[in-house]
Formats: structure tokens, sequence, C-alpha cells
């Protein structure tokens, strides 16, 4: 991190001088807005106790339509040492959730695998879930090899433009493109106990979009094509007008259900 290149964004800056931040925000302390026992992600994650989130502030890829706005772009949350980040990994596990779930980890790697070399030395042992927006450097992933269980990111758009448009990141499709690739390399399809709990694999999410701007069907096709058919993949109908949309008024509505129809059978 003396120049830091985890993530795409490449901006080379010192984050260990306490001086220079990049376009995260962050310099050696991960961020965390909240941790707690969520019951609001997908099925397999969820079980019986909750998938144990660990919500980080700031963002690599700051969409301009985030739900999240105020912890992604306006920073809400405390530095937390890696013996803090630790102990909530230890609480969610005493508290029975069946995972811990890094949301938002992409900027925080470095912190995160630092935290985890005291965790695991004190018992923690459930599945661990890497919750990105898929903007990814596979060089960051492949220090993460055999110690994610479940790669969780988001496909959000296939156009360049519409990445350029949102977050600044026309590089976006391409990059998450091999960003999918080497997650699933990694962990392979998503595979569950016998209580249809996830243990292991790749799990994709894909918010429906107004006037089709997240180019699902080419989204779906590269999945099917390039992946694998056996991918679990979350089609999301919950986009709603979010964050600073000043510059992009075809996202100041909701989707229709015509719109969330035409994402489904695109999947199929």
């Amino acid at each position: 991190m003396h120049a830091c290149t985890l993530c795409p964004r490449q901006c080379g800056v010192d984050r260990l001088n306490q001086q220079q931040a990049g376009t995260c925000k962050t310099l050696d302390k991960a961020w965390v807005s909240s941790f707690q026992a969520h019951f609001g992600e997908e099925t397999p994650l969820v079980g019986s106790h909750g998938s144990g989130t660990i919500f980080f502030t700031h963002c690599n890829l700051l969409c301009n339509f985030c739900q999240n706005f105020d912890i992604s772009h306006e920073g809400i949350g405390r530095a937390v040492t890696d013996h803090q980040l630790a102990d909530m990994m230890l609480a969610l596990q005493q508290a029975g959730c069946h995972n811990i779930n890094f949301v938002t980890p992409s900027h925080v790697v470095a912190q995160i695998l630092s935290a985890l070399a005291v965790a695991c030395e004190q018992g923690l042992r459930i599945p661990l879930i890497y919750n990105s927006g898929g903007y990814d450097c596979v060089e960051t992933l492949q220090l993460l090899d055999q110690i994610i269980d479940i790669y969780m990111p988001d496909f959000k758009f296939w156009d360049p433009n519409i990445a350029k448009l949102t977050c600044q990141a026309p590089d976006y499709p391409q990059t998450a493109q091999a960003a999918l690739q080497e997650m699933h390399r990694q962990v392979g399809d998503l595979t569950m106990d016998g209580h249809g709990i996830a243990q292991r694999g790749l799990l994709v999410r894909h918010l429906v979009m107004p006037e089709r701007l997240a180019g699902t069907k080419h989204v779906m096709q590269f999945i099917a094509e390039k992946i694998s058919p056996n991918t679990y993949v979350n089609i999301m109908p919950q986009y709603c007008p979010c964050g600073d949309l000043t510059t992009t008024p075809q996202l100041q509505r909701a989707i229709s259900q015509r719109e969330f129809k035409y994402a489904l059978q695109a999947a199929k």
C-alpha cells in the first residue's frame, strides 16, 4: 500500500503515510460502518441465524445511484484495528451466523487479510464471503485464493459508456469479466450443505436498471458461456432512485415490471 494498486483504479498513492488517500479515501486502517447478523441476503447465506455482515465504509467504485450513499460516498463509519476487525468476526460467529460476509471489501483486502490472521488464531472457522461490486483486480483476488470460500460479486454493466456515466469506470465490463473468471477458477459453482447453507462457490448479483442500462442479456450470455451455466445468479428488481442522479436522468425512476420480466427471460 506504499503505492497502492489493490484495485483497478491503480491510484498509486502511499496509503501508509497518513496523508495521501486515493479514490477509496481509506488509509492504513479499514473503516467499518456496521456489523450484524443480516437476514436480507440470499437464502443460502441467511439460513436460520443470518449472514454475518461487516459493512466497510468507502468504496472503490462509487456508483452515483448507490443505495448506501452515506456509507460509500459520505464516509459514515469508524476506523478499526486488525484486532477490532477480528473481534467483529468472532462475535458474529459466536452469535451463530453461518458465515462472515465482507461487504465492499475491494479496497481493504490487505486489512482483511491482516485481521484474519488474528481471527483464525482465535478460532474463526465459518465460511468467508467476498461481497464486492465486481470491480476487482485479478492480482488482488489471487491473494485470496484458498482463503475466501464464497465470492459474491455484482456484474453491474455491460456497456463501458454506462459504466463511465455512473461511476467513472469505463473499464468496468472488462474488469468484471476477468474478476468473475478468476473467482470461479478459485471456488467453482456454488455448493451447499444438507441444510441448504452455502459453503463454497460463486454467487453473482445483477441489478436490473431502467431502460435496460445494465445490459442484462449480454451479462447473462457471458456468465452462461464463459463462467458456467450452473452459476447461481440473483436477478435483483429493487433498483430505486438513490444517491446523486443529477447527471443521469434516465435513472431517476424505478424499474417497471416489464423490465424485470425481460431480465428474467434473458437469464433463462
